[in-house]
This record gives structure tokens, sequence and C-alpha cells, in this order.
């Protein structure tokens, strides 16, 4: 990384590719999914060392449910395997870990896992990473509807006096500001339910390398494009234009 480039505060993934990488080497899908947390392990201590400070990634969307049971299965292992390993992680490189997504339909044991990562870490002020686990955008604002709805069912808040701001404190993590970057690797154009109220301002960059591939190369040139980026959010130039 150059000194001339500037870190964005928040960067986003899309771990898109595990399957693809593993079907090229003839290889199990789960051995993909397992090469992409080794590849995930990596890209969070370069986040580190840069001085990111959050990271999201999109690693389970509410839509995996539909893949076969085996290979939901094994990612349910692999999860089951790397959180408490990255629960030691964090806490000897001082990250904070939250998860993102509707927790309730995984398993007791899944659960009380999520939970310790989260509490062990909360008070961490290092890098923030956030995992996105059973994870909608779509879902996101739903739940965030409910708890506005619940509001109004109360009496203690009127339809007509609800703002932006309001939901946006009614999704999982309030206190994470919007993505600044939202990369998706394997080429793929498209958000697939990630991030859908958050990433109404951000910058994207599709990069055609499989997730288990992506490397500290790959993470700089993303970080030099979107360098060059203008960011208006919505305005102009100085100049007018």
């Amino acid at each position: 990384m150059t000194t001339e480039q500037k870190v964005p505060n928040h960067i986003a993934v899309i771990l898109d590719g595990n399957g693809r990488w593993a079907k090229k080497r003839r290889l199990p899908r789960a051995l993909g999914h397992k090469q992409g947390c080794e590849t995930l392990k990596s890209i969070l201590d370069s986040c580190n060392d840069i001085g990111l400070k959050y990271l999201t990634v999109y690693a389970f969307s509410t839509e995996n449910w539909k893949r076969s049971n085996d290979e939901v299965a094994a990612l349910m292992q692999l999860i089951r395997y790397y959180i408490p390993r990255l629960e030691k992680k964090a806490m000897k490189k001082n990250t904070r870990v939250l998860i993102m997504g509707d927790r309730e339909r995984f398993s007791p044991d899944m659960i009380r896992i999520l939970d310790s990562v989260e509490q062990t870490t909360k008070d961490n002020t290092g890098l923030t990473f956030i995992l996105g686990l059973n994870y909608g955008g779509r879902d996101e604002i739903r739940r965030a509807m409910v708890k506005l709805g619940r509001e109004i069912a109360a009496g203690t808040l009127k339809p007509e006096d609800i703002t932006e701001e309001m939901i946006s404190a009614r999704l999982d993590n309030p206190d994470v500001p919007d993505p600044d970057l939202i990369i998706r690797t394997s080429g793929e154009m498209r958000l697939s339910n990630f991030l859908t109220w958050q990433s109404a301002y951000s910058e994207f960059e599709f990069p055609a390398v499989l997730w288990p591939d992506f490397s500290d190369d790959d993470l700089e040139a993303a970080i030099a494009e979107y360098n060059g980026r203008d960011r208006r959010f919505g305005g102009r130039k100085s100049d007018g234009s």
C-alpha cells in the first residue's frame, strides 16, 4: 500500500467463487469453502495492517439455505470450526467481531458460538469485523420494519414521523457506518441482496479473481481504484460539474 493512497473507512466483501474454485480443481465444493476461510484469515490480517476500521463480509446468505443439504451442512461445520478460532485471534489482534443477520434459524450450539464471539470481543478497539450469517439485505430491512411496527402498535411512534435515521437505527449494527467500497470477487456484477440499505452511495469493484485466490495485491488494487473515484454523494464538484 502506497503512502499516497487513502484507506477507506469501511470495506465490504461478497466472498464469491469458492465453488467454482473447487470445480476448476475437481475438488468437492466444501474444500472451496475451506480455502475461502483461509483466504479470509489472511485478508483480515492485511486489513489490520493497513489500518482499516471496518470490514464486512457476506459469508452465508438467507438464500444459501437453498443449496444442497451436504453443502449447507459443510458450511455449518466450517462456522463451528472457525468462529472459536476467530474469537481467540480477535483477542490477540484487538479486533471487535459483530454478527449481521438473523441467527434464530441456527441451532442452539451455533447461537452460543456467535453470541460468545460478540460478547468476548465487544470492548476491543481495533478493526471491527462484521460477519454476515443468514443475512439478507431485504430481510434486515423487514426486521427493522417489524421493530418500527411494534412501536407504532404500542402508540409510541406515528408512521408519518418515521425518518431514514430511525430505520438505520433499527438495522443489525446501527453503529457501523455505511461501506465506502464494496468488492465482489469472481467477476459477477450484482449485490445479491447484500447491504441493500447501506450501499446507496458505496463504490463498487468486481475483480474477476475467485475468492480463494484473492490476495493482498488484489486488495491493494481495489483500494487504488477506489482512490481514483470522485465521491459526491449526490452533490457537485467544486467547479460545478
